[in-house]
């Protein structure tokens, strides 16, 4: 757990498991030889993946950016994925929190490994939401896309994971990009899916910035190395070239949600190409 603190908001990155995916399909037309420098695969070419979230507290306002996995895994899904997710219950006690303290939840999208931990199984075995006390965040496209069940998406949407949500009334639906306050702003960054949206805070010393699937990983930082997940490779590209050049410039810290060897940095000119090095806040 990272945490730190900038002109009165407080943000915290927290940990909530990790799993494993394909390391072919993380790194789309890159081939093997390169990736596998930087991320050594398992026995079945599986390269570990972490699921880093982000909780902002302006003094306010408590805002948790994604929800991993969650835990409504039978034993053969955790065995494909290696799952080992955590419960909310850990990684918020981590800063002192639970489930109830949460105002607001934002969805950079859907999938599994982003939304898994909205809703969970009652004792009634209702599925309900794993903040009780919260909005959650999603932007209308992405919802819609979620709701398209067709074969190349399928294995992503669950819709046990946002279906809840919106019987109970839960979701707040956003069009495009927003500022949720001064402080938070979603943009939305199409590429791995046509609604993705990042996060934004602006704190006293600078704009930290929450990459969701844009660059999953400090590898990704790269303008080739885009997922096969992606579902529309080449406006992942664009939207990179949109948002790297200004995160350079401006000195944006980074959060790479999917590394667990760099979940926080900056970026750097590298031999011409923008690279990411760590960033931790000052003790």
């Amino acid at each position: 757990m990272i945490q730190w603190e900038s002109g009165g908001v407080r943000l915290s990155l927290v940990d909530a498991g990790e799993f494993w995916l394909d390391g072919g399909a993380m790194f789309g037309v890159v081939p093997k030889p390169l990736w596998e420098r930087e991320r050594e695969p398992d026995e079945r070419n599986r390269i570990r993946l972490a699921m880093n979230l982000l909780l902002v507290d302006d003094g306010k306002e408590r805002t948790l950016v994604d929800t991993g996995a969650g835990d409504k895994w039978n034993e053969k899904s955790r065995g494909i994925y290696r799952l080992g997710s955590r419960r909310p219950e850990e990684y918020l006690g981590e800063v002192g929190l639970d489930p109830t303290a949460i105002d607001r939840v934002v969805c950079t999208h859907l999938h599994f490994d982003h939304a898994g931990g909205n809703t969970a199984f009652a004792a009634d075995g209702r599925l309900v939401a794993v903040f009780p006390n919260a909005e959650y965040v999603v932007q209308r496209g992405e919802l819609e896309m979620a709701r398209w069940d067709n074969e190349r998406i399928r294995a992503s949407y669950v819709p046990e994971n946002f279906e809840p949500l919106a019987r109970d009334g839960r979701l707040r639906i956003v069009d495009g990009d927003v500022d949720l306050s001064p402080r938070l702003r979603l943009r939305v960054a199409p590429g791995h899916t046509p609604w993705m949206q990042i996060v934004l805070v602006a704190t006293d010393e600078g704009t930290v910035c929450f990459l969701a699937d844009l660059v999953p990983t400090a590898s990704h930082v790269r303008y080739p190395f885009i997922m096969g997940y992606d579902l529309e490779p080449l406006r992942t590209l664009e939207s990179k070239k949109r948002f790297l050049p200004v995160a350079h410039a401006e000195g944006w810290r980074l959060i790479f949600e999917h590394d667990p060897l760099l979940p926080l940095g900056e970026l750097e000119l590298r031999d011409g190409h923008l690279a990411a090095r760590p960033w931790r806040p000052e003790s």
